[in-house]
């Protein structure tokens, strides 16, 4: 009769220390020591928004100051948040920050592109599909955050206000309407501000300094 344990490593087996490592290694536990990553897309998005939407209310114009930010902290610097993201297996800030941070981008080169003559410049209509695409694609967002934080939602639900107000007010060509979603707008930005502090100050300090709402 053949002998069942026959096959089996002993503890003399060469083959029992690979065993045992195997087995540490499954039970070891990876604690992941970087930073997080949310605060800066949330100032990048946020301080972005509160320029733009200043232009929106006719307080400022549209000059290079907003297009820098636009390039830089609202994209360049949303993009790395969501790579951040990405290591930390952060789908929902993945995704949220490296499309908000191409949507500036994007914003960006509808502007200065007819300047150069590399492309004709959108017409309202135009203008109108690509808003009211970036508030079905941040609705989806939206849903996501009812997981999440208030603040969170907060957040998303005031973007998806906005991107409905800029997209009417393009189809319509309504200024008094893109005054009013430019004030709205000033609200997102602040609540991402504030959120983006939020996370900031209760690491710092250990505690709750700014409540966001958690569930």
């Amino acid at each position: 009769m053949t002998d069942l344990n026959a096959s089996q490593p002993t503890l003399e087996s060469p083959v029992a220390p690979e065993l045992t490592r195997a087995v540490e290694m499954a039970e070891t536990v990876i604690r992941d020591t970087t930073a997080n990553p949310a605060p800066l897309g949330l100032f990048g998005f946020g301080m972005t928004t509160v320029l733009l939407n200043l232009h929106n209310a006719g307080i400022i114009g549209i000059g290079s100051m907003i297009l820098a930010m636009g390039i830089f902290y609202g994209g360049v610097a949303q993009i790395i948040a969501g790579l951040m993201e990405w290591k930390k297996k952060n789908t929902f800030g993945m995704v949220a920050f490296t499309s908000y941070g191409f949507f500036w981008i994007s914003l960006v080169a509808l502007i200065i592109l007819p300047r150069f003559g590399v492309a004709e410049p959108s017409d309202k209509a135009a203008m109108a599909a690509y808003l009211f695409s970036w508030g079905l694609f941040t609705t989806v967002l939206f849903v996501a955050t009812f997981k999440m934080n208030r603040a969170l939602m907060l957040v998303f639900f005031a973007l998806v206000v906005l991107f409905g107000l800029l997209g009417f007010a393009d189809a319509t060509g309504s200024v008094t309407l893109t005054r009013v979603a430019g004030w709205e707008g000033l609200l997102c930005g602040l609540a991402a501000i504030y959120l983006a502090a939020a996370q900031i100050l209760n690491e710092v300090y250990g505690r709750t300094v700014l409540p966001i709402g958690e569930y």
